[in-house]
């Protein structure tokens, strides 16, 4: 593994970052200064996210200051003020009163990135209703098994979408009562929905926030793991304090800061971090509704003036396989962080960005269940290429010993800790920071098992270096066992990508009768390269003088393209399913075309 230490150098016009010295925010970090930093509901009542995004901006100075940006698919803007989104988030919030839903009802949203979902999510919060996005990619069953598995009471989505993948399944769905469709009429809705539109403009665009306690149910997120039916992640209002606290620290947010969040917020990040941090900051946060395209991407970075980005692993590496030539004639002066999540970000991308765009990419770490970032490189530290850096102020993570089965080593009611730097063991997160899950939905059992001796755990395998660096080595399921080896798929897959040829790589143990496994590799070339025999062997060779001939992998097959969720993340166990001829399983979030 690369452990090259990168500086970022700050450019002459650039603020301050918020995170000055790792050391001393940490010190002095409190959860309950943390609260202090937002307003609370006016007469002590309680914490709303919608009030701590929306509200509290649009009845100060920032009324007038852009909240969303909206970039249609064809290039066209539409632009939403604070005062603007506190308006339609009431007027959505009156609709749900009228439609007669009530506080903690599911309300759910298949939509793309456009308006109507942001104004929506934020209303059902505003109304203390429990807000679900899904990715409108979904086909038929996984909508239906969610809206089933959510108790989903409304759903707003679009007449194509409904047509296409609920009304075939709506007489499954007895609990789902109300369907608001935001491209219908009064006229055209189809039996059984209703026109969302006339439904706002019907309603008032004041709304009184209830006392709302920080515990109230909020966000519900369905994620899974490698096998099994979707899990569906309780969040609550309180976690608006980790999304605050953490778009500062982590994102180096500030107040008049163009920011672009690329995720959808069908995935966790695209609500965390392209709704909720960025509107509690008061920034300007841009919504693309078209799909990945190079060139649209650095326009939108070079004529928006963004500041911040916040992308994932996939998108930078697309963008390396496009190359550096794509972005001639874009002035990206104004960007002053970049940081990324989903799955490791190779070193390799992390000096693609320094090289490129004159700052390392900020890799961090966290999950669904976690709600927020969780271990972070920050703007004014050293970055440890291929490291998701150090636990942010007011989180303490460890490392927790397994034995040979996997098991968490136990001393009592304990769990052992791993304190030599560079053991490796399992990613642990000592319970109690603001926007942790407070359940799995109607399944107390497997959220009881998320956590051993005091800890929350993580499933991932890591190592801590002797600085404090973490270091992802793969998800437990994902580890190879070879020859008595523990063989982490991203440290090999981050090998191979230091060859010039490569621009993704896939990882995956195969049976052995005398390893038990060997790994085998699933590469992606970048553009202009064909694959060859001769290419193969070499990239062979290649990965045995990098990672030595017991990690290295022993074949390695040419791929168009990788399968990957809609997050970024690749799909290791659907390359092992087609390589073993096993069952595919569940395929809903996989990435369109993959």
């Amino acid at each position: 593994m690369n452990e090259t230490t990168l500086e970022t150098r700050p450019r002459a016009d650039a603020v301050a970052p918020n995170l000055a010295s790792y050391d001393e925010a940490r010190a002095a970090f409190s959860w309950v200064a943390a609260r202090r930093a937002l307003d609370g509901l006016p007469g002590g009542r309680g914490v709303n996210i919608a009030h701590e995004c929306v509200d509290r901006h649009a009845a100060g100075p920032r009324a007038n200051h852009v909240a969303l940006r909206c970039i249609g698919r064809r290039g066209e803007i539409r632009d939403y003020t604070y005062g603007e989104l506190a308006q339609l988030t009431s007027r959505f919030a009156n609709a749900l009163d009228a439609l007669g839903v009530r506080a903690t009802e599911r309300v759910f949203f298949l939509l793309g990135r456009q308006p109507e979902l942001y104004v929506g999510l934020l209303g059902t919060l505003k109304h203390r209703s429990v807000a679900c996005p899904l990715f409108s990619a979904f086909g038929p069953e996984p909508v239906r098994q969610r809206l089933e598995l959510g108790d989903a009471r409304v759903l707003v989505t679009t007449r194509a979408f409904y047509g296409r993948k609920v009304a075939p399944l709506r007489d499954s769905l007895p609990g789902l009562t109300h369907v608001l469709l935001t491209d219908a009429t009064p006229d055209d809705a189809p039996e059984g929905t209703r026109a969302l539109w006339p439904l706002l403009d019907a309603s008032l665009d004041t709304y009184e926030i209830e006392p709302t306690d920080s515990e109230d149910m909020a966000l519900l997120h369905f994620t899974r793991g490698t096998t099994g039916t979707p899990k569906g992640a309780v969040h609550v209002h309180d976690a608006v304090v980790a999304h605050h606290a953490t778009g500062w620290f982590a994102l180096d947010l500030h107040a008049d800061d163009v920011y672009w969040c690329t995720a959808d917020p069908g995935w966790v990040t695209g609500t965390s971090y392209g709704i909720i941090a960025p509107l509690a900051h008061g920034v300007t946060s841009i919504v693309d509704e078209a799909e990945f395209d190079a060139d649209r991407w650095y326009t939108i970075l070079a004529e928006q003036h963004v500041n911040v980005w916040y992308t994932a692993p996939t998108a930078v590496r697309m963008l390396m396989k496009v190359g550096a030539d794509a972005m001639a004639g874009h002035d990206l002066s104004a960007l002053r962080f970049v940081a990324s999540v989903g799955e490791p970000l190779n070193p390799e991308a992390v000096l693609w960005g320094s090289e490129h765009l004159g700052m390392p990419i900020h890799d961090n770490w966290w999950q669904t269940e976690t709600g927020g970032i969780m271990i972070a490189n920050y703007r004014a530290c050293a970055v440890k290429p291929g490291s998701m850096g150090r636990p942010l102020p007011g989180i303490e993570a460890a490392i927790l010993r397994r034995d040979e089965h996997g098991e968490i080593v136990m001393h009592g009611e304990d769990a052992e800790l791993v304190t030599a730097p560079g053991e490796e063991g399992e990613l642990a997160l000592r319970p109690g920071w603001p926007s942790m899950f407070r359940g799995y939905l109607h399944e107390e059992a497997r959220y009881r098992k998320c956590f051993v001796g005091g800890w929350y755990r993580s499933g991932d395998l890591a190592r801590r270096d002797e600085d404090g660096y973490f270091w992802f080595l793969g998800r437990a399921d994902d580890v190879i066992k070879s020859a008595g080896h523990l063989i982490g798929p991203f440290e090999v897959e981050s090998a191979l990508m230091e060859h010039p040829a490569v621009a993704e790589a896939g990882v995956i143990g195969v049976p052995d009768p005398v390893a038990g496994a060997v790994v085998k590799a699933f590469v992606v070339l970048h553009t202009g390269t064909e694959p060859s025999e001769a290419l193969r062997k070499e990239l062979i060779g290649f990965g045995r003088k990098r990672l030595g001939a017991a990690v290295a992998p022993r074949d390695i097959s040419f791929r168009d393209d990788l399968p990957k969720t809609r997050s970024g993340k690749i799909m290791r166990r659907l390359l092992r399913a087609r390589e073993l001829g096993l069952p595919e399983g569940d395929l809903s979030t996989l990435e369109r075309g993959a």
